[in-house]
């Protein structure tokens, strides 16, 4: 099958394609019910669970409305998380950044080391004028995370999305090309 990502190199990882070699390693923090939590997603019940998901990933770079990178790190080529791209809205230079790691890394940079990655890949080759972080209001890591990095928190989007029986709320966080430069 032929690749659909372009890998990112960055000091201590390769953001690459993920294919269902990568399912086993992909549900070990997709079954997290703590890596989960803030993603709108039950915890993952089984493997072939998982390829949906790596089908999902596929299908949107298919269709143009997203991209997702699977984070590996270069000594074991292990894959321990994804971030990308989603609602792509080319139209109007813009789209919505997402990002899940397995526990076992959180707290080593390693997030913010992809983002900052990919964010650089967004501005430059999809020439996107704003990326956007919808985050749970709970989800205090990841808005420290993209406060970090220089996003603005916007506001509060009520009931924006409605996942697991409920409606849930979500703050809107942007980073505009020009704040890369500051």
């Amino acid at each position: 099958m032929e690749k659909l990502n372009p890998i990112i190199e960055t000091n201590r990882l390769i953001l690459r394609e993920v294919t269902s070699e990568d399912a086993l390693d992909m549900y070990h923090y997709l079954s997290d019910e703590e890596v989960v939590k803030h993603m709108g997603l039950p915890p993952a019940q089984s493997v072939e669970e998982v390829m949906d998901e790596i089908e999902w990933y596929q299908s949107i770079i298919k269709e143009g409305t997203g991209i997702r990178w699977g984070i590996t790190l270069k000594d074991s080529g292990k894959v321990i998380g994804s971030c990308g791209y989603l609602n792509m809205q080319h139209k109007h230079y813009r789209a919505e950044v997402g990002f899940e790691l397995s526990k076992n890394y959180w707290g080593k940079g390693i997030a913010s080391e992809a983002l900052r990655a990919i964010i650089r890949y967004g501005f430059n080759h999809y020439q996107l004028e704003r990326i956007e972080a919808l985050i749970e209001p709970g989800n205090i890591q990841s808005q420290k995370l993209v406060s970090k990095l220089g996003f603005t928190k916007e506001g509060l989007l009520r009931h924006y999305e409605y996942t697991l029986g409920k409606f849930d709320d979500l703050y809107m966080y942007s980073m505009i090309k020009s704040d890369l430069i500051k």
